[in-house]
């Protein structure tokens, strides 16, 4: 994947968590939070790798 794709996908999951985490606040729902926080982490991750792959030209 290239570096947009990465950041595309990290957007997603970050859109996704944040729904998952209010969501599961909202009906206190302990295990929907953490898998909210849990998505959102993974789309930082995702973000960070796009942006690595954006320094070094793709290449990786």
């Amino acid at each position: 994947m290239g570096e947009f794709t990465d950041k595309v996908a990290a957007a997603g999951n970050k859109i996704a968590g944040n729904v998952k985490e209010a969501v599961g606040k909202a009906t206190d729902n302990d295990k929907l939070v953490a898998e909210g926080e849990a998505q959102q982490l993974k789309g930082t991750g995702q973000d960070v790798k796009g942006t690595v792959k954006g320094a070094l030209g793709d290449n990786i």
